[in-house]
């Protein structure tokens, strides 16, 4: 019951014109009555105290359902500078090596990969998330959103070598860059992830470090199997941001905690409640007490 409230509670005050009416209506029509009216309606269903429960039953069942009574299911706080993130991921031919995952060495780099991704996107709940691919060339697989669970099922489509089979890393980054340039977020992240060496750019890596620094872009550098150690310091460190290198399953997913925790949106401002409203059931009850009342009145007046 402590989760019940009314979200128009002013409305109960509707009740005072009833009880109001009620009492002049008394007060006038006693007044002329003469004995045998008044022995004869004793037996009425004015004077009933079933039939006036079941009137006042209505009608503050019918109040409360204008007051429109809910149960508090969850409340999500909205913070006033959320984070544009860009999910870079490799999904080049080397992406099929298997043995990442020690309890199921069945399992390939991007099945892993994909898993943690998936769980990771409905973390940050106020943040707008790209999603990119690339292989021997980059593709969008998702533009700037807050759609969540759109995201989670477009990771599930994602394919091995669907980008090409090689690495096009420093492409990869620039497409990102596009993406966030357009950004009015006062933070704007890339997490990128790759597992070898770039085989397939066209642009300068120069080229990328300066769009980096000028749109002041935070890089957080995952690194597995092969990836080039060198590159990914170096491009990480441009604006503060970090590399890791993960050898398992369970490196890859400390990474995506510690990334999560660290990139946190700033300012505790709104929250929205999630709600279920109550106001069917005291309709109802009200509906059924009408129904009640009147059949009631006509079995007395017959």
């Amino acid at each position: 019951m402590n989760n019940i409230s009314l979200e128009y509670p002013y409305l109960l005050l509707l009740i005072i014109p009833f009880i109001i009416i009620e009492f002049i209506y008394k007060n006038k029509t006693s007044s002329y009555y003469i004995p045998h009216i008044k022995i004869f309606n004793q037996n009425k269903i004015s004077n009933n105290i079933i039939i006036k429960l079941l009137k006042w039953v209505m009608i503050i069942s019918l109040i409360i359902s204008i007051s429109s009574p809910y149960k508090k299911l969850q409340t999500q706080k909205i913070k006033k500078d959320g984070i544009d993130i860009v999910l870079t991921l490799d999904t080049s031919g080397s992406m099929k090596q298997t043995r990442f995952n020690p309890n199921n060495i069945r399992q390939n780099r991007w099945e892993v990969v994909s898993q943690i991704v998936q769980e990771f996107i409905p973390k940050r709940i106020n943040d707008n998330i790209a999603l990119i691919v690339f292989g021997t060339s980059v593709m969008t697989a998702s533009p700037l959103s807050f759609d969540k669970s759109a995201q989670a099922k477009i990771i599930k489509y994602l394919k091995i070598g669907m980008a090409g089979e090689k690495t096009a890393l420093i492409d990869s980054l620039a497409g990102s860059i596009n993406i966030l340039k357009k950004s009015k977020s006062k933070s704007k992240v890339i997490i990128l992830l790759t597992d070898g060496e770039d085989t397939a750019s066209i642009i300068p890596l120069n080229v990328v470090e300066k769009l980096i620094k000028k749109y002041d872009i935070k890089l957080y550098a995952i690194g597995i199997g092969q990836a080039n150690k060198y590159m990914l310091n170096k491009l990480a460190s441009i604006n503060k941001g970090k590399a890791y290198y993960a050898n398992s399953k369970y490196n890859l997913e400390q990474i995506y905690k510690q990334i999560n925790d660290l990139e946190k949106s700033k300012i505790e401002q709104n929250k929205i409640i999630n709600k279920e409203y109550l106001y069917i059931y005291t309709l109802f009850i009200s509906i059924i007490m009408l129904f009640l009342y009147l059949f009631l009145r006509i079995k007395h007046q017959i």
